[in-house]
């Protein structure tokens, strides 16, 4: 049984580039975040993804595991981030990734969620864009890289936030729930409203 404190949710996105829809079940509790996904995509080819993904204090990640499925293959990640901020991909190091707290599963707007909540930038309109390094886990090849990402926040109010997300040459002004997570990401995913009682 879940603590007491423990904020549970579950979000369902389409998700537009790979064509397909994500899901992802999570729980919030104390500066922590636990959550398990799946996903289905028809593009760059059908294949069905799973992963399961474990913060530390202050929504620093410490563990992804994804498995990705095609008609030919299935791959396998496991990425860690030890106490000391040194990252393994599938147990191998990755120095490039030094000064990363967060990953970010491509196609999954989860994972946007764990620096929002981390500087409270869904709460803050007036703070300071700030520019995150990133463990990027590419889908569905599940390739990992160092990516720079800015988030700056536009606007908040009770009910959500507007934050602009960048990494490279792509932009998009991206909405989030009062929880912290990933309502509208033009160009990307928008969350599929849930049926009621």
């Amino acid at each position: 049984m879940a603590p007491l404190d423990t904020h549970a949710l579950v979000r369902t996105w389409q998700v537009l580039p790979s064509r397909g829809y994500t899901t992802a079940w999570a729980e919030l509790a104390a500066g922590r975040l636990r959550a398990r996904g799946r996903a289905v995509g028809l593009e760059p080819a059908p294949y069905w993804l799973a992963y399961e993904l474990e913060t530390g204090a202050h929504y620093v990640t410490r563990r992804l595991s994804v498995t990705v499925e095609t008609h030919r293959t299935t791959a396998r990640l496991e990425l860690r981030r030890d106490d000391d901020g040194r990252w393994t991909a599938n147990g191998a190091p990755r120095p490039d990734l030094d000064g990363a707290l967060d990953c970010d599963l491509g196609l999954c707007p989860l994972t946007n969620t764990m620096p929002v909540l981390r500087h409270g930038l869904h709460q803050r309109p007036d703070a300071a864009a700030r520019t995150f390094l990133m463990a990027w886990v590419r889908v569905p090849d599940l390739v990992v890289s160092a990516d720079r990402q800015t988030y700056t926040p536009l606007w908040a109010g009770q009910t959500g936030s507007r934050i602009r997300y960048e990494s490279g040459d792509f932009r998009s002004d991206v909405v989030f729930d009062a929880d912290g997570v990933v309502v509208d990401y033009p160009q990307l995913a928008t969350a599929v409203p849930v049926p009621g009682p």
